[in-house]
């Protein structure tokens, strides 16, 4: 039997793909080798990264050694070259404020979604009538005698 040759390891041209799921395959497939030569970088180096990354679909992937919040503080701080041009400063602090705000609301979101897990869950548990109470029961489920001891 004569081994099978593959194609093995191909260049391929780097252009945009055309077939849409082709290159959401590719973008799936890519992104955590990304993510993983970023962690090598800061390891072997002790580098500093943020990486923010839009896939096709829009949705939004990060990463950041040691959290991306902070590496985007520390650029977004850094001073630039000096000017005596007031609106670029009036415009770099709105631009911080714009992010800071962002950043804000996006922690408010992210609370209030933990928050209404937190009260879709008592409501399945209070829907259940778990416990052994008759008070823990919903009222419809209780019967006469149940009602009473109340």
């Amino acid at each position: 039997m004569t081994p099978k040759k593959g194609n093995g390891r191909r260049k391929i041209k780097i252009e945009k793909m055309e077939n849409e799921n082709n290159l959401y395959v590719t973008f799936a497939k890519r992104r955590p080798t990304l993510f993983q030569k970023a962690s090598e970088l800061c390891i072997l180096c002790g580098a500093e990264i943020a990486i923010i990354v839009f896939s096709p679909r829009g949705k939004l992937y990060s990463f950041g050694h040691p959290y991306v919040e902070m590496i985007g503080d520390r650029f977004l701080t850094q001073t630039s070259q000096p000017s005596s041009s007031n609106s670029e400063l009036v415009e770099a602090y709105r631009n911080t404020n714009i992010y800071e705000l962002s950043r804000q609301l996006t922690y408010v979101l992210t609370q209030l979604e933990i928050e209404k897990n937190k009260s879709e869950e008592l409501t399945n548990i209070s829907k259940q009538g778990i416990g052994n109470h008759p008070w823990e029961a919903p009222i419809e489920n209780l019967g006469l005698q149940e009602l009473e001891q109340l």
